[in-house]
Formats: structure tokens, sequence, C-alpha cells
């Protein structure tokens, strides 16, 4: 059973008039919720959609799909829409669909409502809803195909994180926990330093002067140029010079800022002697690492295939 507020019920339910059914007008509202906490909010209308103190952009990117599905018993139900983005579409200075790709939708929920109005009459250029009923909620699982202009995204319903494995904890001798992270208790900051693109760099290099291989493992985060806003990885970092895991979006400029964040191979040698975090460290470096047995069995050995006395 859907719910919704008095105001809305009260309404659908005075829609029949003796002159017949009254006319329904609908529109379907989409929030993004990042896992950073920014809100994106989109509508299929042609003018704004002003409700729960969000204005849903119009004329903006395009969303198709999450369809209302009821059923019983536990199934995840996985749906797959259809986003249309423009160039000029950004999340955070990125291109909608260019941020789709880095990552920056990782775990995001987005649900989906239809709003219902009396009219459709603006006001103060904002179509206000009566009431609107959520149809679908989830989170994305996975990222199936990116083009020039549109996307398809896979959402799982809440029920998909009855799928992680468990016990929780895993006893390996590297530590669990993310750098910088709640677990770590690092401060990223602390760790990181601010730097400038030098000649010679290009999407899978970056050249600067104050690059050691205490960054290998770590990130790059840069704040003007091309790609701004892009994170990547360090694969391999030495005396002036970063090795990044994938290929940048855009070939840097010179003089391109970023940030730089060293990085861990999650040791316990690495955790004592580089940062001093013992105390947060979470691994099992005793753990003894697993046996295959090779060649015959021991004479000990007793067959099952034996005779009994």
């Amino acid at each position: 059973m859907k719910t919704t507020s008095t105001a809305l019920v009260t309404y659908l339910n005075g829609l029949h008039t003796a002159n017949g059914d009254a006319p329904l007008y609908m529109a379907d509202l989409f929030t993004i919720t990042l896992a950073s906490g920014t809100v994106l909010t989109y509508c299929g209308v042609d003018a704004p959609v002003f409700w729960n103190g969000y204005t849903y952009l119009a004329n903006s990117v395009l969303i198709a799909g999450l369809k209302y599905k009821a059923s019983c018993g536990p199934n995840v139900d996985k749906q797959q829409i259809v986003v249309a983005a423009r160039a000029t579409d950004t999340v955070g200075g990125v291109p909608f669909l260019q941020a789709l790709q880095q990552g920056l939708f990782d775990g995001a929920f987005i649900q989906r409502e239809r709003a219902f109005f009396s009219s459709w009459a603006t006001s103060g250029g904002n179509f206000i809803p009566i009431g609107t009923v959520i149809l679908f909620k989830g989170r994305v699982a996975q990222i199936d195909e990116i083009g020039r202009t549109t996307a398809k995204v896979t959402v799982a319903s809440d029920l998909t994180l009855l799928d992680i494995d468990m016990p929780r904890n895993c006893y390996q001798s590297n530590c669990v926990h993310v750098l910088y992270g709640s677990g770590c208790g690092l401060a990223r900051g602390t760790y990181s330093a601010p730097g400038a693109v030098a000649a010679g760099s290009d999407r899978t290099q970056i050249a600067w002067g104050s690059a050691t291989s205490a960054y290998q493992q770590g990130t790059i985060t840069f704040t003007s140029g091309a790609n701004t806003g892009v994170e990547a990885t360090i694969k391999a970092a030495g005396p002036g010079w970063f090795l990044l895991a994938y290929p940048l979006p855009d070939a840097p400029s010179v003089g391109d800022a970023f940030t730089a964040a060293q990085g861990c191979d999650h040791t316990k040698g690495t955790c004592g002697s580089k940062f001093n975090n013992l105390n947060n460290f979470k691994g099992f470096p005793y753990v003894p690492p697993p046996q295959i047995m090779t060649g015959p069995l021991s004479s000990n050995t007793t067959s099952s295939h034996g005779k009994g006395k």
C-alpha cells in the first residue's frame, strides 16, 4: 500500500463530478542522492516543479524507467533506466554523463515519485503539486552503457543489501579499512598536498616535481582545467611523476591544479612506519596462509574405502 498526504487523498476522492471525471494532471519527479550527500532533482514536464523544499529542474537531464512494481517475497527488484543529458548538464562542474563514467554515482539512491496537480498553472514559474506518491526507490547497481548523449543504468531496490556476504568481518593479513575513512581515522588533508601539472604530462602520466613513492596507491583530484572534479587513482609513483590506473577523460594542460593524497598498501608495516596508526589497524597479519596438500598421502592416513574389521 502506498502512502501520501491527506490533501492528495481528498483531491483524488473528489475528482468524480456530476458531469463526469475531472481531468487528472500528473508528472514524474526523480531525486538522485549521491554518496557525498549531494541531491539532484529532475522532472519530466516543461516547467520546474517545487516540492519538499527542492526545485525539480525541467528541460535538463531526462530519466526514463523505474516502473511501479508490487510483489511478495524477498526478490530484489532490478530495473534499467535510460538517462539523457547534454554537455551543459553538470554535476559539480563535471558533465553529467562524464560524472557517471567516473564513478560519482556509485552507491547513489534514485527515487521516482508521481506528482499530482489541480491544473498546469504555475506559481512563481514553478508547478506546485498537491501531493506525491513514491513509485520506486533504489540504488545504482551498475552502469550498463554510456554513449555520447545517453546512458543505461541498472537500479536495484534496497533488498539488494541482503546480498552482502556474511560474516561481516573478513580475516586477512591486510587492513580492511578504507584509507582516510571512518575506520581508518586518518585525515586526508594531513597527507595531501596541492600541485600543478608540469610539462611532459599526458592522460596516463602526470609530471610533478614534488611527487614521491609515498603517493603510490593514493589519489589525485583536479581542481582546475579540463579535468576539474576528476579523481584518479595513482597506480605507481616515483620522484617527479605519477602513473594513473586509468587514463584521464581529457589531456591535462601545463599548470592545471590538483590535490594529491598519499596512498597505503594496507600492511601493518606501512600503517605503523608511515602513518603511525596501528591503533586503527584492522588486519590479521599472523593469520596463516592457505595450505594446499600436494604429493601422496602419508602412511598414517586411513582410507575410508578400506575393509572393516
